[in-house]
């Protein structure tokens, strides 16, 4: 068989470029039908969304001014907590030593004092305890009552190692806070609760 009846049996076609038309047609499958819509992209924030930022920030921001800043009625209670049992010291050392202790306050601050014959009334600076103290900024001794009667406007407490213990009464305040120290005459030094709490437990017994 020669070449000439080969050709006449087999019809030669040329092949088509099916491969760019799949590359095309499988492109056209790999776009996303998005692309094909016009886009209406949002311009910015809604006024809501804004003011949920803004609440978001407000309160994070109260947190941490509270974490970092204790609040005055906590701070005033620790301040009176230590002046009650420094009270109740200078009381105890008075019993110990026989000997005249009193305290004394001029508003920001407070400080104690010793009798003794050779010096009389002495400021007490060798007992770290019941060295002179300076309160936080802000807090002041408002007040001060012995026997349910204000005292002068120097305000002197003593202990006497040999008589009774007059009750008394040592207001503080730190802002719009206040808090009370108050002695009985016992001996018996200790802060009154708030008003609020007082009742509250008188309500739960």
């Amino acid at each position: 068989m020669n070449s000439k009846s080969l050709k006449d049996k087999y019809v030669y076609t040329p092949a088509l470029p099916f491969h760019g038309a799949r590359r095309r047609r499988n492109s056209s499958l790999l776009t996303p039908r998005a692309s094909l819509r016009p886009r209406h992209g949002r311009q910015g924030f809604t006024l809501i969304e804004l003011l949920v930022v803004l609440l978001i920030m407000g309160l994070f921001a109260g947190l941490v001014s509270t974490i970092t800043r204790p609040d005055d009625r906590a701070l005033l209670r620790v301040e009176a907590e230590r002046l009650a049992q420094l009270l109740d010291l200078a009381a105890t050392k008075s019993r110990l030593t026989g000997k005249s202790i009193a305290w004394t306050a001029d508003g920001p601050g407070y400080r104690f004092w010793q009798f003794s014959e050779d010096t009389y009334w002495s400021e007490i600076l060798d007992d770290d305890s019941l060295r002179p103290r300076t309160l936080p900024q802000g807090m002041v001794i408002a007040g001060m009552r012995v026997e349910n009667m204000r005292a002068p406007e120097r305000m002197r407490l003593e202990f006497n190692p040999y008589g009774a213990t007059p009750s008394f009464s040592v207001e503080m305040a730190l802002g719009a806070a206040r808090c009370t120290v108050a002695g009985s005459p016992i001996g018996e030094v200790r802060v009154l609760p708030e008003r609020g709490k007082e009742n509250g437990e008188l309500a739960r017994r």
